[in-house]
C-alpha cells in the first residue's frame, strides 16, 4: 500500500474507534436504562440518548470519512476483497452511506421517541395496560418509516429496516425460507400435542432459590465458555446481552424462584451471544472486521448453546448430578431422563422467551406477519391488541389474558427494532445447519457435552464464525462454513431425531 494510502487508511480506522468508543458509551447507558435505572429518570435519560446519538451521527457522517473512503476505494487496499482492509472498506462505505441519507433531526428523534419508549412500555409491562405506549409507538413507527424512504429500497420499505439487523436480507429472500419451513414445522407441532404425552414440568416449577439460581447459572455459563473476567450478570424485566468493547461484555437474566428453566435458559442463551462478542478479533476493535456479521448469525449462537446444548440429554447426564448439589428440596431423586422431557416440554404457549424449541418459531412468523402489517399501514396500531389475539388463537388455540402477555410483551417495538424479529427464526435455522457442520469435523458432539467437555465447540464457532467479524454477509458465511445455502431441512431434520423419541412418533 502506497504511503499516501497508508495515513488515509489509519485516519478512517481512528475515526471508526472514535465513533465505537461513542457507541459503546450510548450502549452503557441503554444497559443502565434497563438494569438499574430509576423509572423517574425515563426523560432525563432519553435527553442524554438524543444527545449522544446526534454526537455519532456527526462523527460518522463527517464529509471527511467519505473523503478517506473514497481514496481507500481507488487504491490496491481493496485488491482481495476477502482481505482485512477491503472488508472494513467496503463495510464502512455502507455504513456511511446509509447513516448520510438520513438527517440528524431524524436520528435524535428516534432516540429519544424509543428511549421515552421502552420507559412506558416497562411500566405498561408492569401494570398490564398500555394506552399510554400507544401514542408512542405511533410516533416511533412514523418515524422508522420515514427512515426507511431515506434510506431507501428496492421493492419493500420493510427491506430497508431489515438491512439493518440482517445486511443484504429481503422480505422475498425470508418469506422463502420460512415458507419451506411452516408447513412442515405446524404437521410437527399438532403431531406431538395429538401424542398424548406430557412430561412432568411439575420438576421445574418447584423451590428454586434466586440466589442459587444465580450461582448455578454463573457456574454453567463460565463451562460452556462466558468469561466472567470479561462480562457481568445482571437482572432486567426483558433480557438482553450488550458488549461495549474488548472486555466488557454484558448479559441479563429474569429469576422466577419457582421456575428453573425461565432464568437458566435465559443465562445460557445469554452466554451464547456473549460467548460471540468475546470472541470477536480484539485487534479490529473499532472496525467492521471486530463487528459481528448479522443478528441472525448472532442468533445462531445463542440459540445453538441454549437449545442444541443446553437441552440436550448428555448435557444433563453431566450437569444434572451437579444441579442436585444446589437445589436438593427441588431435585433429589429426579431421574435424568425425567428432567430431560421436562425442559424439553412442547405446548403452545403465550411467551416468546420462554417457548420450547419446536413452537418458537411460530412466534416468531406471527411477529414477522404482524409488523410487515402495521407497518405497511394495514393494521391501526390500536387494532394490534385485537389482530394480534386473533392470529396467536388460529397460531397457537390458545389467547392471552392481556396485553402485557399478549402483543407487547417483546421490548423490541418500544425500541424502534421493526425487522428484527425475523432474525431470531433465521438464527434457529442457521444454528442447525452450523452444528451439523461441527458434527462432521469434531465428532460425536453429544458424547463430549456428557464429560463436561464444551471447548472444541466453543473453539469451532470462535475459528469459524466469531473471527470472521464482517468478511462475509450471512448468507455466503453459511455457504462457506457448510457449503450449502440456507436450508430449514438441518432444523427439521434436528427436531425430528430429538422429539420424536421423546412423544413416541
Amino acid at each position: 500500500m502506497k504511503k499516501k494510502s497508508q495515513k488515509a487508511k489509519e485516519e478512517l480506522y481512528r475515526r471508526g474507534k472514535d465513533v465505537a468508543n461513542l457507541s459503546a458509551c450510548q450502549a452503557l447507558i441503554e444497559w443502565d436504562e434497563r438494569t438499574y435505572m430509576p423509572l423517574k429518570a425515563a426523560d432525563q435519560r432519553a435527553e442524554m440518548n438524543s444527545l449522544l446519538a446526534g454526537l455519532i451521527h456527526d462523527k460518522f457522517t463527517d464529509p471527511k470519512i467519505g473523503d478517506l473512503i473514497s481514496e481507500l476505494e481507488n487504491s490496491d487496499a481493496i485488491k482481495d476483497p476477502e482481505a482485512v482492509d477491503a472488508v472494513n472498506i467496503r463495510e464502512f462505505r455502507r455504513s456511511y452511506d446509509r447513516a448520510t441519507k438520513v438527517p440528524k433531526r431524524l436520528v435524535e428523534e428516534l432516540a429519544r421517541a424509543t428511549s421515552l419508549g421502552q420507559g412506558v412500555w416497562t411500566k405498561g409491562r408492569h401494570s398490564g395496560h398500555f394506552e399510554e405506549f400507544y401514542p408512542l409507538l405511533e410516533q416511533i413507527l412514523k418515524l422508522r418509516k420515514e427512515q426507511a424512504e431515506a434510506l431507501g429500497y428496492k421493492d419493500d420499505p420493510y427491506d430497508a429496516l431489515l438491512e439493518d439487523y440482517e445486511p443484504g436480507a429481503t422480505i422475498a429472500e425470508i418469506s422463502r425460507v420460512f415458507d419451506g419451513f411452516r408447513p412442515e414445522l405446524v404437521k410437527f407441532v399438532h403431531a406431538i400435542i395429538d401424542s398424548g404425552k406430557r412430561p412432568d414440568v411439575s420438576l421445574i416449577t418447584r423451590s428454586y432459590p434466586t440466589e442459587r439460581q444465580e450461582m448455578f447459572g454463573e457456574m454453567v455459563s463460565t463451562a460452556i465458555g462466558f468469561d466472567y473476567t470479561a462480562g457481568r450478570l445482571d437482572v432486567t424485566t426483558h433480557p438482553f446481552c450488550t458488549s461495549f468493547g474488548p472486555g466488557d461484555t454484558r448479559i441479563t437474566t429474569h429469576y422466577d424462584p419457582n421456575n428453573f428453566a425461565k432464568a437458566f435458559f435465559g443465562i445460557i442463551h445469554e452466554a451464547g451471544h456473549g460467548i460471540y462478542d468475546q470472541g470477536l478479533p480484539v485487534e479490529h476493535w473499532g472496525t467492521p472486521m471486530g463487528e459481528f456479521v448479522s443478528l441472525g448469525i448472532h442468533e445462531s449462537q445463542s440459540r445453538m448453546w441454549e437449545n442444541m446444548v443446553a437441552r440436550s440429554r448428555p448435557f444433563w447426564d453431566n450437569f444434572l448430578p451437579i444441579a442436585k448439589c444446589f437445589f436438593p428440596d427441588a431435585l433429589t431423586g429426579v431421574k435424568v431422563e425425567d428432567f430431560y422431557f421436562a425442559v424439553n416440554d412442547v405446548r403452545p404457549s403465550l411467551i416468546r422467551i420462554e417457548a420450547d424449541e419446536v413452537t418458537y418459531n411460530l412466534h416468531i412468523m406471527l411477529r414477522f406477519e404482524m409488523e410487515r402489517a402495521f407497518f405497511s399501514g394495514d393494521l391501526k396500531v390500536r387494532d394490534i391488541p385485537g389482530a394480534w389475539n386473533e392470529k396467536f388463537k388460529k397460531y397457537f388455540g390458545i389467547a392471552p389474558r392481556n396485553d402485557a402477555e399478549g402483543c407487547f410483551q417483546d421490548v423490541h417495538w418500544s425500541a424502534g427494532y421493526i425487522g428484527y424479529f425475523p432474525t431470531y427464526a433465521l438464527g434457529n435455522l442457521y444454528a442447525a445447519q452450523f452444528f451439523v457442520q461441527a458434527e462432521k469435523e469434531l465428532g460425536n458432539l453429544h458424547d463430549m457435552f456428557s464429560r463436561g467437555e464444551f471447548m472444541p465447540l466453543k473453539n469451532w464457532l470462535n475459528e469459524k464464525i466469531h473471527s470472521q467479524g464482517k468478511r462475509y454477509r450471512a448468507g455466503k458465511l453459511c455457504e462457506v462454513i457448510t457449503g450449502k445455502r440456507l436450508s430449514h431441512k438441518p432444523m427439521m431434520k434436528y427436531l425430528k431425531g430429538k422429539y420424536s423419541p421423546l412423544y413416541g412418533l
